[in-house]
């Protein structure tokens, strides 16, 4: 009886270590998902319909924080010709637009179950001020590459893949023409 017992209990820790081998590897693979903020690349939204027809500026932008966990904000100066950083989200939640502070830009807006996703992306191409132009690269960049997009009343948070946030806030849509008119 031991030796049958012995011979059942080695075939069970052969049959164990693939099971086991894989469940580590299952639990790994899921874990790794878990740590991306969201999870393994999909991008989250609120849908277009909450954002239709609204006008956002760009009040601050937080980089990567260091090794420390400190968050350090990036400078966000005025544009040329004191334009800021701005996009607006058309009528029709089809299209996002804006403008960089020195070029305008425009994107296709595409929606799934989780929000929207931006396509299509293209901009002017005017020169600008070489720290301008870094800037505006990244804002680009960090449109293309965002994970996340969360809407908290009058503010609006780009979350990027890298961990940087950029804050807009809302401005009335007719803000602008009506300045101009004064």
């Amino acid at each position: 009886m031991s030796y049958k017992n012995s011979l059942s209990s080695s075939f069970r820790s052969r049959l164990n270590r693939p099971f086991l081998a894989i469940s580590c590897l299952g639990l790994s693979l899921l874990t790794a998902c878990a740590s991306v903020i969201p999870p393994c690349g999909a991008k989250i939204s609120p849908p277009t319909r909450e954002l239709k027809n609204t006008q956002w500026e760009l009040i601050r932008w937080n980089l990567t924080p260091n090794p420390n966990g400190e968050v350090r904000a990036r400078q966000i100066p005025q544009g040329e010709r004191s334009n800021p950083i701005q996009i607006a989200f058309d009528a029709n939640g089809e299209r996002l637009s804006g403008s960089t502070g020195c070029n305008r830009f425009t994107a296709q807006i595409s929606e799934d179950e989780r929000g929207f996703t931006l396509e299509k992306i293209a901009s002017t191409k005017m020169t600008c001020s070489p720290q301008r132009m870094e800037l505006e690269n990244d804002f680009l960049y960090e449109l293309n590459d965002y994970r996340t997009i969360v809407r908290d009343g009058d503010r609006l948070l780009v979350i990027g893949r890298d961990r940087e946030v950029l804050s807009f806030a809302q401005r009335d849509v007719n803000q602008k023409s009506s300045n101009q008119n004064k």
